[in-house]
């Protein structure tokens, strides 16, 4: 470690880095500030070399068990990552000396790692990408004994934290109200891309003739409710009888085989393009090229906590964009979206083709998404919230 550096330690289990684009861009903004950043996460899907440094950025991988499908997936994947995430810390602390430790859930066992450094001196920022219990009573659908052993995994986490990051207000309540934290050591840092999307260019083929094209990216979980846009894909299609509608389906997860398998069910293999996991390039052209984006997740209390990373990622190009109505999800997109009262793939999809058929609406719709995501939710902005909890936290 360099004298003149503060070495940190973020931690997280649900995705590697630097395919965690959150993670990612606040590893390099902390590089660039002048931290010593080490990173542990898991070795997934297509990231599986167990130490490597990029950018500038020491990334120590561990082995994880299958991707969490039910109660007993979830023990065997959090059980797998927190033996691997104690053994790498021991590693990185003998090579980097850390003075804080920054987890991101899910899920909210992640402190546990961190109690034997705390005694050490080590600070530690609890990174809220999720609010988990709301996420394990919407995957569920009840509360039982295993919901409130998550309330309490939560309560803990805050209990032992320094500081928090959260994502938006939303979030920032939840820390005031459950977590009991004081508002001075809570920094909003928002999940935004950082693109210079004047340099993207088209690509008319991924319309495939068609003259519009209908975009999703994201993950596809049985969560994300991308089944929703599925049976909105089908009711445009084979209901609406529109066969100048194109859909890219960008992304992966547990569900992306069983989608797969619905798409042909459904006679849809002409008009949905489901690539799975795209590089950068790919994803930033599908962007500026498709003509409105579309979000899925279904209104429910856990996703009425969440800003989407799509939602500014469609701002961020200039697109309109169709949503179920969900609190976080409005108060990001505001003017730039239109919104959908119910759970309903009929009602998607009708919501879908009113704005296709409306070309001024969706200009105006795009504009106004554009400005606001340059003027008040770039990641710029976050950078220096979360630069301020570091030097709060650390006593800089």
């Amino acid at each position: 470690m360099s004298a003149s550096k503060k070495s940190v330690l973020i931690i997280v289990e649900n995705l590697p880095v630097p395919l965690d684009r959150r993670v990612w861009q606040e590893s390099c903004a902390l590089r660039d500030a002048g931290y010593e950043v080490a990173v542990i996460c898991p070795r997934m899907r297509g990231y599986t070399t167990p130490e490597e440094t990029l950018d500038g950025i020491y990334i120590y991988r561990h082995w994880i068990a299958g991707e969490a499908g039910g109660f007993l997936g979830f023990f065997t994947e959090y059980a797998s990552a927190l033996w691997g995430e104690f053994w790498l810390a021991w590693k990185v602390w003998r090579r980097h000396h850390f003075k804080l430790i920054h987890i991101c859930n899910p899920p909210d066992l992640l402190f546990l790692v961190s109690l034997p450094f705390k005694l050490l001196g080590v600070k530690l920022i609890y990174d809220v990408h999720d609010v988990w219990p709301e996420f394990f009573e919407a995957k569920f659908g009840h509360r039982g004994l295993f919901y409130w052993a998550v309330r309490w995994a939560e309560r803990a986490t805050y209990f032992f934290a320094n500081g928090v990051l959260a994502t938006n207000e939303s979030v920032k309540g939840v820390a005031i109200e459950r977590g009991k934290k004081a508002e001075d050591f809570i920094f909003v840092v928002r999940t935004a891309p950082s693109i210079r999307t004047e340099e993207v260019q088209t690509d008319e083929k991924l319309k495939r003739g068609r003259k519009f094209l209908v975009g999703y990216v994201g993950v596809m979980g049985n969560a994300d409710g991308v089944q929703y846009l599925m049976e909105a894909a089908d009711h445009i299609v084979h209901e609406l009888k529109r066969q100048d509608v194109q859909f890219l389906l960008m992304g992966t997860g547990p569900e992306y085989d069983n989608l797969l398998k619905e798409r042909v069910r459904r006679g849809l293999q002409e008009y949905v393009d489901m690539p799975g996991r795209v590089s950068n390039e790919f994803l930033f052209t599908a962007l500026q090229t498709m003509d409105l984006g579309a979000s899925a997740d279904p209104i429910n209390p856990y996703n009425n906590h969440c800003t989407m990373n799509k939602v500014l990622e469609y701002m961020a190009f200039g697109k309109p964009q169709v949503m179920f109505d969900l609190k976080e999800g409005r108060a990001s997109a505001q003017e730039a979206s239109d919104y959908v009262s119910e759970n309903s793939g009929n009602a998607l999809g009708d919501a879908i083709i009113a704005l296709l058929d409306a070309p001024e609406r969706r200009a105006r719709m795009g504009q106004y998404g554009k400005h606001r995501f340059i003027s008040e939710l770039n990641w710029g902005k976050s950078v220096e919230n979360l630069k301020a909890a570091y030097q709060k936290i650390l006593g800089n």
